[in-house]
């Protein structure tokens, strides 16, 4: 009997693959049979990522691709075309940016511009190119990775939970219209992780004890801790599963 969560010959990217959530993520759709396509923006940051996922008996390629630059997701699209012959049956959207964090009355009209550039234009078409070529081919899963500052504002953190709580709103939108071509999409939503992203908040003494008080598991997160979570939502282990927001997070939510 087959592993409910095998995915031998499946094609996925994972864009913001190159550390952190993304790549953690990337290894384990590896280890369970998938060709990643590894991605963020400067190919050479991915190919380290990838070239060790080669070595270690699993398959992956890199592709460049800066999800705030419109003409860059035309470009990944086409290559996936030309690569795979247009199919992809697994898109987990991970790149963001937060270029900005104090207070919301001070935030400047290009960190504006950036945070939603990326954080909802980025995703909203990639997740439109992946859901058409997906639908073409039978189906396919999605994954936008969230944040629960989606749900509860972080302080310091106003357009980047703005962005994230349009995330939410996409994820469920895509789900409704896409369900009957057989693509799925779901969103992971992390809590504080053990990041580069997140080291304004984590390499803060102070900041970070505050964070953790709301934390009821009492730690930080470790990106490893994301990637089983996304692993479930692409595999066929959540063919059921749409439209949801699987929260991982410590219990920060609850506490």
């Amino acid at each position: 009997m087959s592993s409910p969560f095998d995915l031998t010959g499946k094609i996925a990217a994972v864009t913001g693959a190159s550390r952190g959530i993304g790549e953690s993520i990337a290894r384990l759709l590896a280890a369970h049979g998938a060709h990643v396509v590894v991605s963020s923006r400067r190919a050479e940051s991915c190919e380290g990522v990838a070239a060790s996922i080669r070595a270690a008996g699993g398959s992956a390629e890199t592709l460049a691709c800066h999800i705030g630059e419109p003409e860059q997701v035309e470009a990944f699209f086409a290559a996936i075309g030309e690569r795979h012959g247009g199919r992809l049956d697994i898109l987990v959207n991970n790149a963001a940016t937060n270029p900005y964090f104090g207070p919301a009355v001070e935030t400047t009209p290009e960190a504006f511009q950036k945070t939603v550039d990326v954080n909802i234009r980025g995703y909203f078409f990639m997740c439109a190119r992946a859901a058409k070529l997906m639908a073409a081919k039978g189906g396919g899963a999605i994954v936008n990775v969230a944040s629960v500052n989606g749900v509860n504002p972080g302080a310091g953190q106003a357009i980047y939970s703005i962005t994230k709580a349009a995330i939410i709103s996409m994820t469920k939108a895509f789900a409704k219209e896409c369900a009957p071509q057989g693509v799925r999409v779901n969103a992971l939503l992390p809590g504080l992780t053990d990041t580069k992203f997140a080291s304004a908040l984590v390499k803060n003494p102070a900041v970070l004890a505050g964070a953790l008080s709301h934390v009821p598991i009492g730690r930080v997160a470790q990106p490893d801790e994301m990637a089983g979570a996304a692993l479930y939502l692409v595999s066929p282990a959540a063919s059921y599963t749409t439209g949801a927001c699987l929260t991982v997070d410590g219990g920060y939510l609850v506490g």
